[in-house]
């Protein structure tokens, strides 16, 4: 009997102290919007990150990832990420640009010249104030960006070569002014739809067409849908690495190390993937039964006369001339350098 008490109570000893390590274990749910197989940069960045954060926490973080727009939208994953409700996200810039206005900065078209300098112009100074200011306005706090993929016009009525060929094209847009600015300064008419909306919405013929980056095109399967695709890369787009403020102050300072450091590895598996496949669009597209139609420099010189000032104007009307300024000056720099 006396052997039988001190298994019961050994026993109810090892519960208690599983259950208390389970107490002290923080959840963080990490939302992003791509499917969940290696092949999406996300979604591999995603578990790459739940497997650094966990080893060098030993547990005590315990990463829970929900891919494919799982718990929301872009609006709904960042009003989480101000509440606390979700504690990390990928999220791309239409709903950052919503929340937390000179983000849009990075919308103004053919800014970059390729990879390297948006990396390091995002890396740097500019990229540095950005996120502080950021945190300060909206209490979240991004730790960096991944590429989005640089963003090419897609439709299922005609090539398009140069701007004259974009008008009167219905095109998705994502939910944020600025695109839509970017879209009808080229005479096509701009149509917000929400991330996960998009394939229902090119099925059905809502819009003749989208912009977007090979990734996005392959992983939502928008070729099935779009037979044309013009590789003018207007904008570099981005995925920021966002957590909520308050999530993060509650870590110990142990812990705020590891999911700092963790958010480089995953930051830079995600820039790697998408850029391979950006490099190698017109074999992937080509590959997937859409017609590549290649953009001249001098096509694209055509497209920034038309958009760049347009889009930038809107922008100064909406957040003022400093981040546009900067953003100049931080690529003149890279120029320069």
């Amino acid at each position: 009997m006396k052997h039988t008490s001190k298994i019961l109570m050994a026993t109810a000893a090892i519960g208690l102290i599983a259950g208390t390590s389970a107490a002290f274990s923080k959840d963080l749910k990490y939302a992003h919007f791509q499917s969940a197989d290696l092949s999406s940069p996300k979604h591999a960045a995603a578990l790459a990150f739940e497997s650094c954060v966990e080893g060098k926490t030993s547990g005590s973080i315990d990463v829970q990832i929900f891919p494919a727009s799982q718990l929301g939208g872009g609006s709904e994953i960042m009003e989480g990420l101000q509440l606390g409700t979700v504690q990390m996200a990928a999220v791309h810039d239409g709903p950052i640009s919503a929340v937390y206005k000179p983000f849009s900065v990075l919308a103004i078209p053919y800014i970059f010249d390729d990879q390297a300098m948006a990396w390091s112009v995002m890396d740097g100074e500019f990229g540095d104030a950005m996120a502080e200011d950021m945190l300060a306005k909206t209490g979240i706090r991004m730790f960096g960006v991944a590429d989005n993929g640089v963003r090419n016009f897609t439709n299922n009525v005609r090539p398009v070569a140069e701007p004259k060929d974009m008008e009167g094209l219905k095109m998705r847009v994502m939910t944020a002014p600025v695109w839509v600015t970017l879209v009808e300064s080229l005479g096509a008419s701009a149509t917000p739809v929400p991330w996960p909306e998009l394939p229902g919405a090119l099925q059905q013929g809502v819009v003749d067409g989208q912009e977007n980056g090979v990734t996005n095109i392959v992983n939502a399967s928008l070729y099935q849908h779009q037979k044309y695709v013009s590789l003018d890369g207007h904008v570099f787009s981005w995925h920021a690495y966002l957590m909520s403020e308050d999530f993060f102050q509650g870590l110990s300072d142990a812990e705020k190390t590891a999911v700092t450091q963790c958010v480089e590895i995953a930051k830079t598996i995600h820039r790697g993937m998408t850029a391979a496949q950006d490099a190698n669009a017109t074999a992937i597209l080509s590959e997937k039964g859409m017609e590549v139609v290649p953009v001249s420099p001098d096509q694209k010189a055509k497209f920034r006369a038309a958009a760049q000032p347009k889009v930038r104007e809107f922008v100064v009307s909406e957040i003022g001339a400093e981040w546009p300024d900067r953003l100049d000056a931080a690529v003149e720099a890279y120029r320069n350098q």
